[in-house]
C-alpha cells in the first residue's frame, strides 16, 4: 500500500528569492540615481536660486537707493533754492515755488529744517496731507517727539530712515540728513517702490540701521513698527555695517532654512534684505524626487509581477517535480509527466516522466510497499522475530488447464495463460492489500502473503482476523469472477482455489543476495501453513486454518473442525478448521452450503489420506 507523505513546506521559495535579489537589485541601481539626479539637481537649483535671490536683491537695492536719492536731491535742490530766495530778495519762503515742488514732488509730506537758533523751517505739503487726512499738528508732533529723539541714532554722514508709519497709520517713511551746518527731516510716502517690495516667489523688505522694518510685502508688519534685527541675516548686517552687500543661508527661530541677501543702500543706514525658503527653491526637486520614487516604485511592483509570473514558469514545474518525488517515495510509482516547456526544466520533466515510466513498471516486478518502507528506513536489514500469520493459496487442476490452453490455442498458449493469471492474480492481490498484509511471492500458480510482519493492525489476533477476512474476500471475488466466465471456455476457464492459514512465531527479513533481496518470512509456521493449504483438495474445503489461528478468531467466524492432522515434527496432531464464513454475514453458514456454492464434492473423510500432500510440507525449509 502506498504511504501518505506530507508535503514539505519550502521556507524560502525560489519566487520569493528572485523577488528579494531583483527588488535590491533594483532599488540599489534606481536609488542611486535618483540619489545622484537628486543631488546635482540640488546643487544646480541652489546655484541658481541664490543668483536669482542676489539679483533680486540688487534690483531692488538699486530702486531703493535712486528712490531714496531722487527724493534726497529733490529737497535739497529745494532748500538751495529757498536759500537764494532768502539771500536776494529777504524772503525765507515762496508759496508759488512751494505749491511748484510739492507738485512734482506729491510722494513728500512735509519737510523741516532744523536750524541752530531754533528757528526751524517747517513746509507741508497741504494737498498730501487733504488726500490722507493728516493735519499739521500731527506731523509737528512726531518731528518733535518721535523723529528727534530717534535721530539721535542716526550714523553721522548718513541718511538715517525711519519707519513713520505706526504713528500715522499709513505707509509712510521719514529720513533725517544734514545740510551745510543744519539738518533736514522729511516724510514721504515710498509709493514708487511698491514693486520692488511685492509679493512674490523671492521676498524683499527693507531696514534702518536699528532693524526697524521700513518696507515690507506685508504692510501689517510695517504698519505694527515690528523690528527684525533678531533675523539672522538682518543681525549679521547690524553687525558688519560693511558697505558691500552678502549672501549667506541661514535658519530661524523654527528651525526653517532660508537662503538670503541684503544690499547696503549707499549713503544711508538701510539695507534691502531679499529672503526665499529652502522649501520653495528645492520644492521642484523635491516634486521630481517623490517622481522618480513613485516611478521607481510603480517599476519595482512590474518587476515583481513580471519576476513573480516569471518564477512560476520554474517553480512549478519544480514544485511538480517535488510532489512527484514524493509520491514516489511512498510508493506510488504511478505518475504521468509531460513537460509544458522546452528548455531545461522541461528536458529535466521529460527525463523525470521517464524515470517514473521505469520505476512503474519495476514496482510490478518486485514488493513495492516493502521497498518504500525499506528506502525509509522502517524495515532495518536482518531478521527479526514476528508473531504473524501465514497464507498460501493454489488454484486446482492448473496443470489439467495448462495443457488445455495448449490444446486449444498452442503458440499464443503461453500469452493466454499469463493474462488469465494475471486477471487472477489482480483480484488476489487487491484483498491481500485491502486487509493490510503483504504478498510475499508468487509460486507459479500459488500466492504466499502474512500479516504482521512489515504491517501489522496492533495485535496477532488482529492479524489472524485480517488473514482469514482476505481469504473470504477472495472466495467472493472469485465466485463474482467465475459466474461471468463461459462454461468450458478454454480461453477464461473457471478457477477454484485452496487457502491455508497459520499463525506463529516467524523469522522476517530482507533475504538474498547483493544483487538481489526480498522481505519474507521462515520458519516451522510458514512450513505447516503451506501443508494446511494442499489439505484443501482431501478435505473438500476451500479455506483451512489451522488451531494456532483459530484460537484468535473462532469467535469471529463460522468454522467446522476437520480431522487433525499428523506433521513431522510434532508430538500431537495438529487442529484442523474450515471457515464456513464470517459471524452475521450473508452467505453460506455450513461447511455443506460452502461445497454447494463452489461446486465442490463432499469426500468420504474415513478415506482421506492427509499424508499424501506430504511432498509439499517443506516449500520454505524448516
Amino acid at each position: 500500500m502506498a504511504q501518505d507523505i506530507t508535503k514539505t513546506r519550502i521556507k524560502f521559495p525560489l519566487g520569493a528569492k528572485l523577488i528579494i535579489i531583483i527588488s535590491i537589485l533594483l532599488l540599489l541601481s534606481l536609488g542611486t540615481v535618483i540619489a545622484l539626479v537628486s543631488f546635482i539637481s540640488t546643487g544646480d537649483v541652489q546655484r541658481t536660486a541664490e543668483y536669482n535671490n542676489l539679483t533680486i536683491n540688487r534690483q531692488a537695492g538699486s530702486q531703493t537707493e535712486g528712490s531714496f536719492s531722487s527724493i534726497q536731491g529733490a529737497v535739497l535742490l529745494y532748500l538751495s533754492m529757498m536759500d537764494r530766495l532768502s539771500a536776494v530778495h529777504k524772503v525765507s519762503r515762496d508759496a508759488d515755488m512751494e505749491r511748484e515742488f510739492f507738485n512734482y514732488n506729491k510722494s513728500i509730506a512735509a519737510i523741516e529744517l532744523v536750524a541752530r537758533d531754533g528757528n526751524n523751517i517747517f513746509i507741508p505739503n497741504e494737498a498730501f496731507m487733504f488726500t490722507n487726512n493728516i493735519n499739521t499738528s500731527q506731523i509737528r508732533n512726531y518731528f518733535n517727539s518721535v523723529l528727534s529723539s530717534a535721530s539721535r541714532t542716526a550714523v553721522p554722514g548718513r541718511t538715517a530712515y525711519f519707519n513713520a508709519s505706526p504713528f500715522f497709520r499709513l505707509s509712510l517713511l521719514s529720513a533725517v540728513f544734514s545740510w551745510g551746518n543744519e539738518s533736514v527731516r522729511v516724510i514721504f510716502m515710498p509709493d514708487n517702490l511698491s514693486e520692488s517690495f511685492g509679493t512674490g516667489t523671492n521676498t524683499s523688505f527693507l531696514i534702518n540701521g536699528s532693524g526697524d522694518l521700513l518696507l515690507h510685502p506685508e504692510n501689517e508688519l510695517v504698519l505694527g513698527g515690528e523690528n527684525f534685527s533678531a533675523v539672522s541675516i538682518v543681525a549679521e548686517f547690524l553687525r558688519e555695517r560693511g558697505t558691500t552687500g552678502k549672501q549667506v543661508s541661514y535658519s530661524d527661530d523654527a528651525g526653517a532654512m532660508y537662503f538670503g541677501a541684503y544690499f547696503p543702500v549707499n549713503g544711508t543706514d538701510t539695507a534691502v534684505v531679499t529672503i526665499i525658503p529652502h522649501t520653495v527653491v528645492f520644492e521642484a526637486v523635491r516634486r521630481v524626487t517623490i517622481q522618480n520614487i513613485f516611478l521607481t516604485l510603480t517599476v519595482l511592483s512590474l518587476a515583481i509581477m513580471g519576476i513573480w509570473f516569471f518564477s512560476k514558469t520554474i517553480s512549478s514545474p519544480l514544485r511538480l517535480l517535488a510532489d512527484t518525488a514524493l509520491e514516489i517515495v511512498g510508493g506510488n510509482f504511478d505518475q504521468e509527466l509531460k513537460p509544458k516547456t522546452h528548455d531545461e526544466i522541461g528536458l529535466l520533466t521529460e527525463s523525470f516522466g521517464k524515470m517514473t515510466g521505469a520505476l512503474n513498471i519495476f514496482g510490478r516486478f518486485t514488493n513495492k510497499d516493502i521497498a518504500v518502507r525499506a528506502m525509509k528506513g522502517e524495515i532495518k536489514p536482518g531478521g527479526f522475530p514476528k508473531h504473524a500469520t501465514i497464507f498460501f493459496s493454489d488454484i486446482r487442476g492448473f496443470t489439467e488447464k495448462s495443457e488445455n490452453f495448449t490444446k486449444a490455442f498452442r503458440d499464443d498458449a503461453s500469452n493466454r495463460i499469463v493474462h488469465w493469471l494475471n486477471e487472477y492474480f489482480t483480484y488476489m492481490v487487491d484483498c491481500v492489500e485491502k486487509t493490510g498484509g503483504v504478498v510475499d511471492k508468487f509460486i507459479g500458480d500459488a500466492v504466499m502473503a502474512h500479516w504482521g510482519t512489515a504491517f501489522s493492525a496492533g495485535s496477532p489476533a488482529a492479524d489472524a482476523f485480517n488473514g482469514v477476512k482476505a481469504a473470504l474476500m477472495m472466495r467472493n471475488a472469485l465466485h463474482e469472477l467465475n459466474k461471468k466466465r463461459k462454461k468450458d471456455d478454454p480461453g477464461n476457464p473457471e478457477i477454484r482455489i485452496g487457502c491455508g492459514l497459520n499463525t506463529g512465531v516467524v523469522t522476517a527479513g530482507q533475504i538474498g543476495s547483493e544483487q538481489r533481496m526480498e522481505y519474507t518470512v521462515i520458519g516451522d509456521p510458514v512450513n505447516l501453513a503451506s501443508r494446511t493449504e494442499a489439505l484443501n483438495k482431501p478435505l473438500g474445503t476451500d479455506i483451512l486454518i489451522t488451531e494456532d489461528t483459530w484460537k484468535f478468531i473462532g469467535d469471529k467466524f463460522i468454522t467446522e473442525e476437520m480431522p487433525p492432522v499428523t506433521v513431522k515434527g510434532k508430538e500431537k496432531p495438529v487442529r484442523m478448521f474450515a471457515v464456513v464464513n464470517m459471524r452475521n454475514a450473508q452467505g453460506p453458514k455450513t461447511l455443506d452450503e460452502v461445497r454447494t456454492l463452489l461446486n465442490i464434492t463432499p469426500p468420504d473423510l474415513s478415506k482421506v489420506d492427509t499424508d499424501a500432500e506430504e511432498k509439499k510440507f517443506k516449500i520454505q525449509g524448516g
